[in-house]
């Protein structure tokens, strides 16, 4: 992990977790030993971050020169609390964890009465998470191929139990109840196909990159369900 971005998990921690935080802790969320965390505890507040405390009491965030300051009304704040809680039932917990430190850092940039409004939200949602398949999938590697637009080759087991090898450019992804779904153009079959996230046996990066065709692509998937023509289950 590099330097930045081990100093912006520690922020994140530091936003997220209830004050005070002990180093034990913090240290356990950025991967790093107890002394490394004091260093850099250090480097941020010599960046002007403002934070309360010390060794053995814990340490607070009083002062975050990172973030500009914002406001919401009540109900904005609640929404967002909502939304974010409701990542949990996806079943992802890498998803569910950057929203927890996007909130966290919203929360950190309300004024102070605004923020007791985030900490003593009216609402909540309680929906058990989504019963799915184990994935036998890196998720973490499925984003990226998303993100940066390349070609991803997968072992599939499809609905038939027929295993296949196949090259695709990922699209996007759906979370539904029981369901996660990966829309892709399939290179083999030269047309769109959903796959069942579940199912991928196996994933590793390909060679082609796509970009900048994505969002052609699924503009063109659009207008062909808009058809009445949806692509198969792979």
């Amino acid at each position: 992990m590099s330097r930045t971005d081990r100093l912006m998990r520690l922020m994140d921690a530091l936003r997220r977790l209830p004050a005070p935080v002990t180093a034990g802790r913090l240290a356990q969320e950025t991967g790093v030993s107890t002394r490394q965390l004091y260093r850099d505890i250090a480097t941020l507040r010599a960046g002007g971050a403002l934070i309360d405390g010390e060794a053995g009491v814990g340490y607070s965030l009083t002062e975050d020169p990172a973030l500009p300051p914002q406001s919401f009304s009540r109900l904005e704040i609640e929404a967002l609390l909502l939304a974010i809680s409701g990542l949990r039932t996806l079943g992802d917990s890498e998803l569910t964890h950057a929203g927890e430190n996007a909130m966290a850092r919203i929360i950190a940039t309300l004024p102070e009465g605004q923020g007791r409004h985030a900490m003593h939200a009216t609402m909540r949602l309680f929906r058990e998470p989504a019963q799915r398949p184990a994935l036998n999938v890196d998720m973490a590697l499925l984003r990226q191929a998303l993100w940066d637009e390349r070609s991803l080759i997968i072992g599939y087991l499809d609905l038939q139990g027929m295993q296949t090898t196949r090259e695709i450019w990922p699209l996007g992804l759906s979370y539904s109840e029981n369901h996660m779904m990966l829309l892709a153009h399939c290179r083999m079959r030269q047309d769109f196909r959903t796959f069942h996230v579940p199912r991928i046996q196996a994933m590793r990066p390909g060679e082609e990159s796509f970009r900048p065709r994505r969002v052609a692509l699924v503009r063109e998937y659009v207008a062909t369900v808009a058809c009445a023509t949806r692509p198969r289950p792979a």
